[in-house]
């Protein structure tokens, strides 16, 4: 699936006015852009809040090795899409800061398993409930089904780039 915000173009055959949509699109697209730096400052919170030196990559890595059991250094820069030097310098910027371990990969002697240490994990976690309470007290003041129609629609932006006609 690919994101809302590829580059990819959809179908330009919409019997929607351009007119119309044009001015509503451009809405969308500056509340997009508000919420992209609110994310990002929210993410530099975070990763202060574990350690004042951890740079947003450093949270991020620590946020899938929260959630996952321990990573090949290939494998989090793929996901993250950074290159590989990048994730080497972060894994070794986080593991002497004591964040993160390394141990080689019993199914692949070359490489090294990264493992996140209790005290990151913990602050991950803590930071994730922050986050979680921060967005519950932004909705509480919303219908149950105000919040279900905001995340059906959420995910149907997200599902694929295809525009959804005679909907």
């Amino acid at each position: 699936m690919t994101s809302p915000f590829s580059d990819s173009l959809p179908d330009p055959g919409s019997a929607t006015d351009s007119t119309a949509l044009d001015p509503l699109i451009e809405d969308v697209e500056k509340e997009f852009s508000m919420m992209v730096v609110k994310a990002r400052q929210a993410i530099r919170r975070r990763a202060a809040s574990i350690h004042p030196e951890l740079q947003p990559l450093g949270y991020k890595v620590l946020s899938i090795l929260a959630r996952e059991q321990a990573q090949q250094q290939i494998i989090l820069a793929e996901e993250l899409q950074v290159d590989k030097a990048t994730m080497s310098r972060m894994i070794k910027w986080l593991e002497a800061k004591k964040l993160v371990t390394r141990v080689p990969d019993p199914n692949d002697g070359r490489a090294m398993l990264v493992s996140i240490t209790n005290t990151a994990r913990a602050g991950v976690i803590a930071s994730s409930a922050a986050s979680r309470q921060l967005l519950r007290n932004r909705l509480i003041s919303w219908e149950p089904e105000e919040i279900k129609r905001f995340t059906d629609l959420l995910a149907r932006l997200n599902a694929n780039d295809q525009p959804q006609h005679g909907k």
